[in-house]
């Protein structure tokens, strides 16, 4: 919270001055901003009277600080899914999760029309291995309605103490009736990077961008050539399937693994001084060697942005099907010992200026999943940021106009992957029917 909102609050809280404060300001102002300065402070006046209202009238005496917070997320929900308010104990939840590790399940949700919504599950933790789906809907945890409870506080009652048990309640499209999970809670580290050769081809996949994330990179590149031998290698394949993303000097960092030059991604807010762009500086750490990356519904945020990167530049081949479509940036505002706020304040726009929100990154070359049969039954929806609600509409198409998102499914053993089959086929040249992008001299598409 900046200084002059902080301001702004403390007069309306306390009363008295405010009114007269808005009255000066109002005599020297313009007729636009007198407006925008009149309603400000009649919404604030309104908030003040409200608090006072409960604070002097209610049952039983309430805690002012809670009141404040509750209000505070109130307001940060009705923007979008995105923005938040973090007390001093979620803000500290959230710095641990951006290391790489921290206590918990290992899962991804959002809140929706009051449950919790699975976006990803995260490899190797105990949501994965329970089985837990993109779009499962959380409704109980040990037995306690999560209807009613905010986001962070259902995330705060997932984690707890190493090797403690935990009972989720999930509904599952297509299943009759919900259906309890058991997991033992776990320090989760997040292996953000990890990778494996198929012959001549390197396998990287990235799970979450961390702070680990640009040096596992380096790191992964750096084996698979010392293997294999860096003339030897054919190509690489970057899966970034369900991985939700995380920190953007990540993204950049890996997207500028692979450029020589050039836009990585631009920000655009309602201010111009909230305009930026990250350039590529030169070095390829793979020698412009073939590279092909895998996306779908789970592929979010930082992942769309590397995808955009490299798919705009001709770099790579985009291959799976339509990512989840979250092109929306959030800014950490940390205030001092009351914790922080998260809020949307900017879109992130491809190279070639499309913007990722509500829309996704389609694929150069579509390449659906098969779903085993008992999934296939449940009839599992799409996942998208154009389903969430209240979601910030993106660029050029009506809220509610938009398509984003597609399946978030990787099938666990790599035999039964048909995306990442295909993908190894196309670099070895055994698919005909899609070919590598253009020479990058070419320039990016407009």
């Amino acid at each position: 919270m900046n200084s002059k909102t902080a301001l702004l609050l403390a007069g309306a809280l306390i009363g008295g001055g405010t009114v007269a404060l808005s009255q000066a300001h109002l005599a020297t102002a313009t007729a636009p901003a007198q407006a925008a300065l009149g309603d400000s402070y009649r919404v604030l006046n309104l908030f003040s009277d409200v608090f006072n209202r409960v604070r002097s009238d209610y049952v039983e005496n309430p805690d002012e600080t809670l009141l404040v917070e509750g209000a505070i997320k109130g307001m940060l929900g009705a923007l979008d899914p995105h923005s938040s308010y973090m007390n001093p104990k979620d803000f500290k939840g959230m710095q641990a999760e951006m290391t790489g590790k921290f206590g918990g399940l290992g899962i991804e949700v959002t809140m929706e029309e009051g449950v919790i919504k699975v976006v990803s599950p995260i490899d190797d933790t105990p949501a994965s291995r329970a089985g837990l789906l993109a779009n499962d809907l959380i409704v109980k945890i040990d037995g306690d309605e999560v209807q009613g409870m905010t986001l962070s506080e259902a995330v705060d009652k997932m984690r707890g103490a190493v090797n403690t048990p935990i009972t989720l309640t999930v509904f599952r499209k297509g299943t009759d009736k919900p259906f309890d999970v058991k997991l033992t809670r776990e320090e989760i580290v997040v292996q953000s990077v990890k990778s494996r050769e198929d012959g001549q081809i390197g396998i990287i996949r990235i799970t979450q961008f961390t702070e680990q994330t640009g040096d596992g990179l380096k790191a992964a590149i750096a084996k698979i050539q010392s293997d294999l031998g860096k003339d030897k290698v054919q190509g690489y394949i970057i899966d970034l399937r369900n991985d939700p993303g995380g920190l953007l000097d990540q993204a950049l960092e890996v997207s500028d693994d692979f450029l020589d030059n050039g836009e990585i991604v631009s920000m655009r807010g309602r201010r111009q001084e909230q305009v930026r762009s990250f350039p590529a500086t030169p070095g390829d750490l793979t020698d412009g060697k073939p590279i092909i990356v895998l996306v779908n519904g789970g592929s979010a945020s930082a992942s769309e942005i590397v995808a955009g990167a490299l798919q705009d530049h001709h770099r790579a081949t985009v291959l799976g099907t339509r990512s989840f479509g979250k092109g929306s940036v959030q800014t950490i505002i940390p205030l001092g010992s009351n914790g922080a706020l998260r809020l949307t304040t900017a879109r992130y726009f491809t190279p070639s200026g499309r913007s990722i929100q509500a829309k996704g990154i389609d694929p150069d070359v579509v390449v659906t999943v098969d779903l085993p049969p008992e999934l296939a039954k449940a009839q599992q929806p799409t996942i998208g940021e154009a389903s969430l609600k209240g979601h910030l509409p993106g660029v050029g198409a009506a809220k509610g106009k938009e398509e984003s998102g597609s399946l978030a499914y990787v099938p666990p053993d790599p035999k039964n992957d048909k995306q990442l089959n295909y993908a190894l086929d196309l670099i070895r040249g055994l698919q005909v029917n899609a070919a590598f992008p253009p020479d990058p001299s070419k320039g990016v598409p407009n």
